[in-house]
């Protein structure tokens, strides 16, 4: 089973399979790990459409695409354990740099002392302090 890691959330892909660099999914594959469409003018999000691109090394073939060679071709960085079974999809390095220059924190949940959840997104426009430690 291959374990794909992106954004903020980890998908099982039953159905996927793997050769070397390559990362073989379905349609519904790329929706359920990533929340891109695989649409015929190529992988889509919202109003975005990135055209699959022209290369030596086919990106698509039987019924599959190799999801890790077009990550790359958006300018993804995409990384993977020795057998395979565990990809990681990160955010490129401009898609990043847009998001930082905002100044505004992604949105995330922490539990407090007595296991209330709390969304960062709940204290919009109100100052925060988040104090963290660890005991390392």
């Amino acid at each position: 089973m291959i374990t794909v890691l992106h954004e903020q959330r980890q998908t099982s892909l039953p159905q996927a399979h793997t050769d070397g660099d390559a990362l073989w999914v379905t349609r519904e594959d790329v929706a359920r790990a990533t929340d891109w469409q695989w649409k015929p003018e190529g992988l889509c999000r919202d109003a975005i459409c990135v055209p699959l691109p022209r290369t030596d090394r086919p990106i698509v073939r039987d019924d599959r695409i190799d999801l890790a060679a077009i990550w790359r071709h958006m300018g993804h960085p995409v990384v993977h354990d020795m057998p395979g079974e565990t990809w990681v999809l990160g955010t490129g390095a401009q898609q990043r740099a847009q998001a930082l220059s905002s100044g505004e924190a992604p949105d995330f949940t922490l539990s407090d002392l007595e296991g209330r959840s709390h969304r960062l997104s709940q204290y919009r426009g109100r100052k925060v302090l988040l104090a963290t430690w660890a005991s390392w």
